[in-house]
């Protein structure tokens, strides 16, 4: 059944096996490492889109609905427990389609899935809801909670490993069946996560079509799913919304995000710096939680600014095999090009304290970069870069840092650093943002939700919160009356 990582001739992965295209066209995949094509995928359109649709549809009701919550379990234990013996193959395709260091995908990412797995494979058993009760006379009222039915999922090409995994988890996890499409860049370990998942999921419950914008389009448009999850841009969360609309789909949409940074005049400047760098340049800084908007009050700025930029050039961009590389490459030509672009436009009255260049001439490295000087209302302060760049503004107080860093359209992720205890809470409750961290910034744990506000969407991954979203509540009253 395996396709393997030497095959260069990607399949989709439907009905439980790998399956060709009705009308065969295909898309190269290039490795970000060295910029040369690697492999083929293919470019679904909408017939195979329904064909794995109805697929879906047909395991549902064929059956999957119908496994208990402790069959389930097992499952997606059973699944967990494959994926980690086969962790060097995942890290492998993962490796291959994204450029990543491989000892960091190993320690960092396989993790993240196995956690996730294991969380939702435990949460099977774990429903909530309103007791039973007599809530009108002779009548008895219960709650049921029940699958969706047929879901589909668009996952992107930072984290394609870990993103699929945090949505099939809490899927499966409440019974429904799954058409899962992952970036036209990065297919290759979604394919080989579902080739594992078939040995304990029957057929059609887990399906995969690769493709382009337009496979997406085709997916949020089928009729037979009840929910489209999307991980990716804002531009992209904007088309889902208006297209699932249509057809009044529930929708999960997790965005973009430009993550403010508040650093006082309290904190460990060597230490916050640190945090900050690494929080910053993680995955080449295309997460959307990234640390990537410093905002240093006026007794710290000058030497967080001095740290962090002693911290970039500390760090390595490099290839995979580079056991000292923190990050890798982006992840495209086209999003080289969009942090170049940035770099290329910073404002006169700002300063590129270090990087803002491209490294080497093979594959799309870009170097750790750091600029201070910006002012609110620069693009590279209010748009998400998704690259390896930091940027550094002064503050006059708390009010102003709290205001700076709810005045842009994301609401996803922030940190505070100060060692005052009360007004880490203060602010903390002000940001408008799905989470806050406080003198630490990234962590990332199964059991607490992750998701957004404003223009970074709605809807949780992680946690009980994400699993209740694949679920519909039905209430079931009975008459006992003569």
């Amino acid at each position: 059944m395996t396709q393997g990582l030497e095959t260069e001739h990607l399949r989709n992965f439907v009905n439980g096996a790998y399956a060709d295209t009705a009308q065969g066209r295909r898309s190269e995949l290039v490795d970000p490492a060295t910029g040369q094509v690697f492999a083929t995928a293919p470019v679904s359109e909408a017939q195979d889109v329904d064909a794995a649709f109805q697929a879906a549809r047909k395991a549902f009701e064929d059956g999957w609905r119908d496994w208990t919550p402790a069959e389930r379990q097992i499952a997606l234990n059973r699944f967990a427990d494959a994926v980690e013996a086969r962790a060097d193959e995942l890290v492998a395709a993962e490796v291959r389609n994204c450029g990543k260091p491989v000892g960091l995908t190993r320690s960092e990412e396989i993790g993240q899935v196995l956690d996730a797995l294991r969380f939702f494979a435990g949460a099977t058993r774990n429903l909530e809801g309103r007791a039973a009760g007599e809530y009108l006379r002779d009548h008895t009222s219960w709650i049921r909670r029940e699958p969706l039915g047929v879901v589909g999922q668009i996952t992107p090409w930072n984290y394609p490993m870990a993103m699929a995994a945090w949505k099939i988890g809490p899927a499966l996890a409440a019974g429904n069946t799954i058409v899962l499409k992952p970036s036209d860049t990065t297919p290759v370990s979604t394919l080989l996560l579902a080739e594992i998942a078939a040995e304990f999921l029957p057929p059609g419950v887990f399906n995969v079509v690769c493709g382009d914008r337009d496979t997406g389009r085709a997916l949020v448009d089928h009729p037979i799913p009840a929910l489209i999850s999307l991980t990716g841009s804002t531009r992209a969360g904007f088309e889902v919304a208006q297209a699932g609309s249509r057809d009044l789909k529930r929708l999960h949409l997790e965005l973009g995000g430009k993550a403010p940074v508040i650093v006082f005049d309290d904190a460990d400047v060597e230490k916050t710096a640190a945090g900050i760098a690494e929080a910053g340049y993680f995955n080449a800084g295309q997460d959307c939680t990234a640390a990537t908007r410093v905002l240093a009050a006026p007794g710290i700025h000058d030497d967080l600014a001095a740290a962090l930029a002693e911290q970039a050039r500390g760090t390595v961009t490099a290839g995979p095999d580079n056991p000292d590389a923190a990050y890798g490459p982006v992840n495209n030509a086209d999003q080289l090009a969009r942090v170049t672009g940035f770099l290329e436009r910073t404002p006169d009255h700002a300063e590129i304290l270090t990087g803002g260049a491209r490294v080497g001439d093979q594959g799309y490295f870009y170097a750790p970069t750091v600029v201070s000087g910006l002012r609110q209302g620069d693009e590279l302060v209010t748009d998400e870069i998704f690259g390896p760049v930091l940027t550094v503004q002064r503050f006059t107080d708390e009010d102003t840092a709290v205001a700076w860093a709810n005045a842009v359209e994301y609401g996803l992720a922030s940190s505070v650093w100060t060692k005052d205890h009360a007004r880490a809470l203060r602010v903390s409750r002000r940001l408008d943002f799905g989470c806050v961290w406080i003198n630490t910034h990234i962590p990332i744990t199964a059991e607490m939700p992750h998701g957004g506000f404003k223009h970074s969407g709605y809807g949780k991954d992680l946690s009980t919160y994400s699993f209740e979203e694949y679920t519909r509540v039905k209430h079931v009253m009975s008459y006992f009356g003569d």
